[in-house]
């Protein structure tokens, strides 16, 4: 089992960046996909982008070319770097892990963190 704790959430105003941090603890994190997702108020939990492994990325539309997923296997840490922020953006977002292959539907990760708040306002 792993453990997740994600850091890094805020307010930023529009055209503004934030690093997300997602810290894992209790096994051996390199061997884990992980994910980000977001959930806005009212709305259902989507996927935001995921990282394999081996360092395969593959985002969101709506996210594409703003954000960037990256892992430090040594830190047992994945960051989600978000540039050019919208406030569509805001939202909790949440980390996930699998040990299984990353897909975008949100039931294929076992293991979550509890979620950082991430507001950008116009």
């Amino acid at each position: 089992q792993v453990q997740l704790v994600e850091s890094g959430g805020g307010w930023v105003q529009a055209g503004g960046s934030l690093r997300l941090a997602c810290a894992a603890s209790g096994h051996t994190f390199s061997g884990y996909d992980m994910g980000w997702f977001r959930q806005a108020p009212g709305k259902e939990r989507e996927f935001v982008g995921y990282i394999t492994w081996n360092t395969f990325t593959h985002y969101a539309d709506s996210v594409q070319g703003r954000f960037t997923i990256s892992r430090d296997n040594d830190k047992n840490t994945v960051y989600l770097q978000m540039n050019n922020l919208k406030p569509e953006d805001t939202a909790v977002y949440y980390c996930a892990a699998t040990r299984l292959r990353a897909t975008i539907s949100r039931t294929d990760y076992a293991y979550w963190g509890q979620g950082t708040q991430v507001t950008v306002s116009s």
